[in-house]
């Protein structure tokens, strides 16, 4: 436990020395001590300070963009390994316009 250097070697318990480092840290900083007792008073201060804006790394509309090509690559590379793996045909026929019409005529019966 540490000692109050303005007194006599008399040790101070654990919310005392919590007490000291949070004045001497608004000292520092230059603000007004806050009570960790009163929630009314933090979030009247909470409401009055300022909000910070998040910066984001990646904005909203560079995110819609990738999920987006993400998206479209996973389709190609999903259309070529059910095509070519496990169709047991050749992967870039998949990507043929050929091969749609040839699927669409077997859904729609028109062969």
């Amino acid at each position: 436990m540490a000692t109050d250097p303005k007194s006599t070697g008399k040790k101070l318990n654990k919310d005392q020395e919590r007490e000291k480092k949070r004045q001497a840290l608004d000292e520092a900083t230059k603000q007004k001590p806050t009570k960790a007792s009163s929630n009314k008073q933090k979030s009247e201060a909470e409401e009055k300070a300022p909000r910070k804006g998040r910066r984001r790394v990646l904005p909203i509309w560079l995110r819609i963009i990738l999920v987006l090509l993400f998206s479209a690559a996973a389709l190609l590379i999903g259309l070529m390994v059910g095509y070519g793996v496990i169709g047991d045909g050749n992967p870039t026929d998949a990507l043929e316009m050929d091969t749609w019409r040839h699927i669409w005529d077997i859904v729609t019966k028109t062969e």
